[in-house]
């Protein structure tokens, strides 16, 4: 005889492996979840100079220069899940800088200019990081250049790749205020006041947090 069969049982069946699977979905996006979210939470702090960079744009007789600053280092503390709680500091060897020319770099370490020797350091120390919306943010600060310090700020934008946290800006330094290019230099005419700072600082998550 052929057994009929149980249509109830075979309803029984279907409702408990769609819940098995329902259950099995949902464990699976919650820990998608909790992934996504453990990589975003990292923080970064361990600042890779090698892979950073800090150049500088201005006018001399109109015409535009650049150059670029070869040896910085300093700490960086930012968590993209609490950005207020972000801290930086830079320091850049002022007698590492780039003009292009071998005697431009000899004359901008002079004392009319830079003064190497008595200020080697210039220093930026932020105080405050404010969201924007969209990964962008500004960051306020105190820069020190030459024994002077000032307040800046300049917007940045925040970017994660391959596992390092990216960040860049630009802002506008006026170098009368701390004294870069004094006496015969001190005319805007010749070499403008406004200098324009650009930066790309890229930081590793501490060991074993990655």
């Amino acid at each position: 005889m052929h057994r009929i069969a149980n249509p109830s049982f075979g309803n029984r069946m279907n409702t408990t492996l769609k819940s098995r699977a329902g259950r099995h979905a949902a464990i699976g996006g919650l820990a998608a979840l909790l992934l996504a979210g453990s990589v975003h939470a990292a923080e970064f702090n361990q600042l890779q100079p090698g892979k950073s960079a800090v150049t500088f744009a201005y006018k001399q007789m109109n015409v535009p220069m650049d150059g670029r600053f070869q040896r910085f280092n300093g700490r960086i503390s930012f968590d993209p899940a609490k950005p207020t709680l972000g801290q930086a500091e830079i320091a850049i060897e002022v007698a590492s800088i780039d003009t292009g020319s071998a005697e431009g770099n000899d004359e901008v370490a002079d004392k009319l200019w830079f003064n190497t020797r008595q200020f080697p350091i210039a220093r930026f120390v932020s105080t405050s990081i404010k969201p924007l919306g969209n990964n962008r943010f500004q960051v306020a600060g105190k820069m020190t250049i030459k024994g002077r310090t000032h307040d800046a700020t300049t917007p940045a934008t925040f970017r994660q790749e391959g596992g390092l946290g990216v960040f860049e800006g630009s802002f506008v330094l006026k170098r009368g205020d701390y004294g870069i290019g004094e006496g015969m230099w001190a005319d805007y005419g010749t070499v403008a006041n406004e200098v324009q700072i650009k930066f790309k600082l890229v930081a590793a998550p501490a060991p074993g947090k990655k």
